[in-house]
């Protein structure tokens, strides 16, 4: 199995403000989630859009700064394709931004910038 594109999303400063801003173009995002970290709405085509605070980006990479652009993320079928993935892309043609991990959020999950810079996230459910 190859990795499917899955989801994109853009980190926001103030999740109410940004939840206002989107459910007006339509999105679908839940109630009750102003105060949340991390917020999806699901899009045609089984893709999902993402919403990820500040906060919590700094919480598993201490050095993200805004500016950082995330390209879009990627399902893999195991956390041992997150790996191989990831090894391939950075021998090949990417480089290595935050190496494969057991995230808290349980996914094994590795981000790698692609040849402009821009970061693209892996991952697969832990067991």
């Amino acid at each position: 199995m190859s990795p499917q594109l899955d989801a994109f999303g853009i980190v926001v400063s103030d999740m109410a403000r940004a939840l206002a801003f989107y459910r007006k173009l339509g999105l679908e995002l839940p109630d009750g989630a102003e105060g949340e970290g991390h917020v999806e709405a699901q899009l045609g085509g089984g893709i999902r859009f993402m919403l990820d605070t500040e906060d919590l980006m700094k919480s598993f990479d201490a050095e993200w700064q805004r500016g950082h652009v995330h390209a879009g993320a990627f399902r893999c079928s195991s956390p041992a394709e997150v790996d191989s993935v990831f090894a391939d892309l950075v021998t090949s043609c990417g480089s290595a931004y935050k190496e494969p991990w057991d995230a808290f959020w349980g996914q094994r999950y590795a981000q790698v910038s692609d040849p402009d810079g821009n970061i693209v996230d892996l991952y697969a459910a832990l067991p």
